[in-house]
């Protein structure tokens, strides 16, 4: 499963990330923004999509997450205020797949006003199909992270 959330910057881009899922038969849930709101707030997205990711990790899943907001950060700095979730930006496709690959991030993040569609689209195939390396160095590397989740380092 596949939790997609936009603010109203990310909105439309969105709607063609939902059209490219179905094409690829991919299964996900739009947790919102539902309607466009030019005064909603790219957190509450963070939090549904960060939440539903977080969630299927306590039952050993390995959901995803695509947030999409204007400049593709601040959506990403909220979501990883949420334990487990591991959300980032990319600008290409090489980026979101060494990001899954190395750091096995869950939540891509997008930025709606600095990438045209066809660099969008090729991004989030790149994170859907991308897979984790599962090496020793990275999950010494995500034990330290976790580490820091945790307050022990």
């Amino acid at each position: 499963m596949i939790y997609i959330g936009a603010d109203h910057r990310g909105y439309n881009l969105k709607g063609k990330i939902k059209e490219w899922l179905s094409e690829w038969g991919r299964d996900y849930e739009d947790v919102g923004a539902l309607t466009f709101d030019p005064a909603d707030d790219f957190p509450d997205f963070a939090a549904a999509v960060g939440k539903a990711v977080a969630l299927s990790l306590s039952k050993e899943q390995k959901n995803r997450g695509i947030l999409i907001c204007g400049s593709g950060i601040g959506i990403a700095i909220a979501a990883n205020k949420i334990k487990g979730v591991r959300a980032g930006t990319a600008a290409n496709p090489k980026q979101a797949e060494a990001a899954v690959h190395d750091e096995d991030m869950n939540v891509l993040s997008l930025s709606a006003d600095f990438l045209n569609e066809k660099e969008a689209k090729d991004i989030v195939q790149a994170f859907i199909e991308a897979k984790f390396g599962n090496e020793e160095r990275y999950n010494r590397r995500l034990n330290k992270i976790e580490a820091l989740e945790n307050h022990e380092r």
